[in-house]
């Protein structure tokens, strides 16, 4: 383990190299951790900045991690709420930002990739396990039976409450954990007393997945761990001894969870009502009826939308008209990201998030990288039942992990020079920067703070 915290590199290397570990350990806590650290590094990044050491910046690669931000900013020109939009871009403004970070840090993610994510797990694990254990304190002041640790108190969005994360994104990170700790056992070959660190991580992970109680994220870790590990890391005999396994283990953890109320309850219950049409004698608004209204939307400007920030707002009018009225007053989203990007960019800004995704797979399938394929597997499933590019931790998790997988499995490339095409964009940049200010003007000083903070790194490169 001396491995994961004593690396050999320069000084700055190193410096980075910590960085990025905090980063991913703050993912599951407050968003103050991980904004505050991704601005240490961007600080650090441009104070170390050296000309040799920089990697292109507009690559293909970049284009498509950028591609969302750039599909909000776009939605900016026309929407009705410039107010909201300029907080999209606020929220989103790490998915710009991460790619050009790591082209301009010399440190070597292929590298350090492994380590990066061993440390991880192990910060998601000793998560899990606070979680736990907090459960059970709150039962032994309590006096109530152990059994109550499986009971709607103490599952789902109770169970993730002292990190005040949403269960599903939470969800997401643990599962990233998950695969990786199981590909590691695979093809890493560890030590005995590694493997059993990681076999004891793998279940505590797995225990958490199932007391979160996240459906989309359980689905896309079935669909992993049953079909996406033995094509990517096995063959021959050890792949149909490992389906053979995974296969078992899979239906008698969901004959399990179907043997438990609460679990069946979630898991199946629901689902269905999430599914079913709105009725009147039901305080909930399913998510179906929801998605119905939104498709309404969609319909009054199918080709460009309404502009990035628009949707809620316009959703709302909507929950009312219908009588919505739970989903009115706690403001909800369509609560599905393809639904999001029609409202508010319509069939073009759809297209290139599906785009995005698809190039994505296919380097994932061309590189063989399970990583990859994982993550992707997890937001596009997710994205069907959340707006995953709509809130922090799904930004957070989106623009670090794409950027992480896509650069550790890429590195290298000429040089930028800095003649006078760079030096006459960064004039235009500060010149929109002037203008853009005037636009931020009336927005809450957090949003106004990091948009002004981050903007000036990122417009040279639109």
């Amino acid at each position: 383990m001396k491995k994961l915290f004593l690396v050999t590199d320069s000084t700055a290397n190193k410096v980075s190299y910590y960085h990025i570990m905090l980063l991913l350990l703050s993912l599951p806590f407050d968003r103050f951790y991980s904004h505050l650290i991704l601005i240490s590094l961007a600080l650090h990044t441009l104070i170390q900045l050296k000309k040799q050491d920089i990697k292109p910046l507009f690559t293909f690669n970049n284009l498509i991690l950028q591609s969302v931000f750039f599909v909000t900013v776009a939605g900016t020109l026309y929407t009705i709420n410039k107010t909201q939009a300029f907080n999209e871009w606020a929220r989103q403004i790490v998915i710009l930002l991460m790619p050009i970070i790591l082209c301009l840090n010399p440190i070597s993610l292929k590298k350090y990739r492994d380590n990066f994510l061993t440390v991880f797990a192990l910060g998601c694990t000793a998560s899990i396990i606070y979680l736990f254990a907090q459960v059970l304190l709150t039962i032994r002041y309590y006096h109530f039976p152990i059994s109550a640790m499986l009971s709607p108190a103490f599952t789902n969005h109770n169970f993730s409450a002292p990190f005040d994360i949403h269960a599903t994104f939470f969800s997401m990170q643990i599962a990233i954990a998950l695969v990786y700790l199981l590909y590691a056992l695979i093809r890493q070959s560890p030590g005995l007393n590694t493997k059993i660190l990681y076999i004891f991580c793998c279940a505590i992970l797995a225990a958490g997945i199932i007391q979160l109680s996240s459906k989309s994220v359980f689905v896309s870790l079935l669909l992993i761990i049953n079909i996406a590990i033995p094509y990517f890391l096995l063959t021959g005999k050890f792949r149909v001894k490992y389906i053979s396994v995974a296969a078992a283990l899979s239906i008698l953890v969901i004959a399990g969870i179907f043997s438990i109320d609460t679990f069946k309850d979630h898991y199946v219950y629901d689902l269905k009502k999430d599914l079913s049409k709105a009725s009147d004698n039901e305080l909930s608004d399913p998510r179906l009826a929801r998605w119905g209204l939104a498709m309404k939307l969609v319909a009054q400007s199918p080709v460009i939308g309404h502009g990035s920030g628009s949707e809620i707002q316009l959703l709302k009018e909507h929950y009312f008209e219908n009588k919505f009225y739970r989903s009115y007053l706690h403001g909800l989203n369509a609560h599905n990201q393809y639904i999001s990007f029609l409202i508010k960019t319509g069939i073009w800004g759809l297209l290139i998030y599906l785009a995005t995704l698809f190039f994505a797979f296919r380097l994932a399938m061309t590189r063989k990288d399970l990583l990859l394929f994982s993550f992707l597997a997890i937001v596009a499933i997710v994205s069907f039942s959340e707006n995953v590019l709509d809130v922090d931790k799904g930004t957070f998790f989106y623009a670090i992990f794409f950027s992480l997988f896509v650069f550790a499995g890429y590195e290298g490339g000429r040089v930028i020079s800095t003649g006078n095409t760079e030096i006459r964009r960064l004039l235009q940049s500060q010149i929109s920067y002037i203008f853009f200010y005037k636009q931020v003007a009336p927005l809450e000083p957090s949003m106004k703070f990091v948009l002004l903070f981050f903007i000036p790194l990122g417009i040279p490169c639109l």
